[in-house]
């Protein structure tokens, strides 16, 4: 997979590229004519052995896993995303449209995001019917990412850098802070994005059209992500293909956000507009979203990580104009959860940031100013020691923790007795605490998200953060749906599970009828 295009047709052109120009700052080529046969992007490919970058993404699959999995043991899920995605691959697996009841009874989640490649899942889920499986492939997809941008570094730059780019990269905060956000479609750009760089970086354009047009398929936004390799390809030389690329891009993205996503949508429209246009009930306007960009420290923090994890040499590298589309609806979004270093967010930018600073260092290292050329001799290992550094502040640390792995304490013992009063088949609802451990063989409703429903139980976590106290579990659960009655079935802990005590309604939202 990792050689396609490898013919070099993309590489016939005479001359040099602006793609491997190094600039004005580099010193003359003085090798002899002969050397250059032996001295190309398929040449180094074939010294560098893959056997070495396979064990070490092995490894990172098994601690991002090893981290995910006793996380969703201990039920610490820290949001619903990964109930709603688990409901989404097992509508694809059934062959059904992508319903999710989380969001809403009946809700089709692509009138939310536009993410069909999730669909790809969905052979893993006939296999493993769980949220788990979820959790193992994003691992194995932020794995493979490293193995590219490793091994790709390492045909660039030569010695040990790559390992020591696999290193930084898999243990880069983009990286783990996504893993600890659980399962997100995302996980599919960012090999795919590892995908595009390298064959940039290797002269293989024909690649990289290839490998850009799924981004497509990941989220809506990144059809912009497309344009700009359309950009860059332009900008190389192949000029004929950058320009329907980008072309392309710009379609998919006024296409999926105008037509697709409202089509699929109850309401008719994209909701995420509001994002940049209001700000809580006041409306933003679109001037004052750009001169907000950088009114937050928070995103400048965000920024200075970003760039500062490569040892800042990714700014030497053309490949940094890749962040910009997903930076730029992030700065301009009022919702502070998109501007910082948690959630899953910069994850996609960690493949390009990274094979942009082994771009960087190459172009640095026959530099004329002195000090850029001597920097770009200890850039990769800097880049190392700032991601061993932050690690200690970082998800995958927990790995180091006894209590980590710990999954009989009270808490959990409870949450798994509330589990075991709840039905197979049964429609239940729920806040985030349970609801990724019942979305595999039960109909789950977000709580307070499913009126007229009168769901089969109602299963509460009484510590999960109400604004208000819940005295009485069952008035509760009342209040939520007058138009059933419920008693209390199990307690334990802080968990609490109701039962309908009256008839099912004849007819339930969301829910088509036989």
């Amino acid at each position: 997979m990792l050689e396609l295009n490898k013919s070099g047709t993309d590489r016939s052109e005479p001359g040099r590229l602006p793609a491997q120009d190094p600039g004005p700052d580099a010193a003359p080529d003085t090798r002899p004519a002969g050397d250059s046969p032996s001295s190309g992007p398929d040449a180094a490919a074939d010294r560098v052995p893959l056997r070495p970058y396979l064990i070490a993404g092995a490894i990172l699959c098994a601690l991002y896993f090893l981290y995910a999995y006793f996380q969703y043991a201990r039920f610490g899920s820290p949001s619903w995303d990964l109930g709603i995605f688990e409901q989404e691959v097992r509508a694809y697996a059934g062959f059904d449209a992508p319903v999710v009841d989380i969001k809403g009874p009946g809700y089709l989640i692509l009138g939310d995001h536009f993410s069909p490649i999730v669909a790809l899942l969905a052979p893993l889920y006939w296999i493993w019917p769980s949220a788990e499986s979820l959790l193992f492939a994003q691992a194995a997809l932020f794995a493979l990412g490293a193995v590219i941008v490793g091994r790709t570094t390492q045909q660039i730059l030569g010695g040990r850098s790559g390992l020591c780019v696999t290193v930084a990269y898999g243990l880069s905060w983009g990286i783990q802070e996504a893993v600890k956000a659980d399962f997100h479609e995302i996980a599919f750009a960012v090999p795919l994005l590892a995908l595009v760089c390298r064959a940039l970086l290797l002269k293989r354009y024909t690649a990289a059209l290839l490998w850009s047009l799924p981004l497509v398929l990941v989220k809506e936004d990144l059809g912009a992500t497309v344009a700009v390799v359309g950009f860059l390809l332009f900008v190389y030389g192949r000029r004929l293909q950058g320009a329907l690329l980008a072309a392309f891009g710009v379609a998919a993205f006024v296409v999926t956000l105008v037509v697709l996503i409202p089509a699929a949508s109850s309401a008719g429209r994209y909701d995420y507009w509001t994002k940049i246009d209001k700000n809580g009930e006041q409306d933003v306007s679109m001037l004052d979203s750009v001169l907000g960009v950088l009114d937050s420290s928070v995103k400048i923090e965000m920024l200075v990580f970003l760039i500062g994890i490569t040892a800042f040499m990714a700014l030497r590298s053309p490949l940094t104009l890749l962040i910009l589309p997903t930076l730029g609806w992030r700065l301009l979004s009022q919702d502070s959860n998109h501007w910082g270093m948690v959630w899953h967010y910069s994850a996609i930018l960690m493949p390009v940031l990274f094979l942009a600073l082994a771009d960087g260092v190459r172009r640095s290292r026959g530099s004329h100013r002195p000090w850029l050329a001597s920097y770009a001799k200890v850039a990769v290992p800097v880049a190392v020691a700032i991601a061993v550094a932050m690690t200690q502040h970082l998800p995958l640390r927990d790995l180091l923790r006894p209590e980590t792995y710990r999954t009989d304490d009270a808490r959990s013992q409870a949450a798994r007795a509330a589990l075991d009063a709840i039905p197979a088949g049964s429609r239940v609802e729920t806040d985030i605490t349970l609801m990724a451990h019942l979305t595999s063989d039960r109909t789950v409703y977000w709580v307070g998200g499913a009126p007229g429903t009168a769901p089969d139980i109602v299963a509460i976590n009484l510590d999960f953060g109400w604004s208000r106290p819940i005295q009485d579990p069952v008035a509760y659960a009342e209040q939520l749906h007058p138009e059933a009655r419920y008693r209390l079935k199990h307690r334990g802990g802080s968990f609490v599970v109701m039962e309908r005590t009256t008839p099912e309604p004849a007819t339930i939202p969301g829910v088509r009828g036989d």
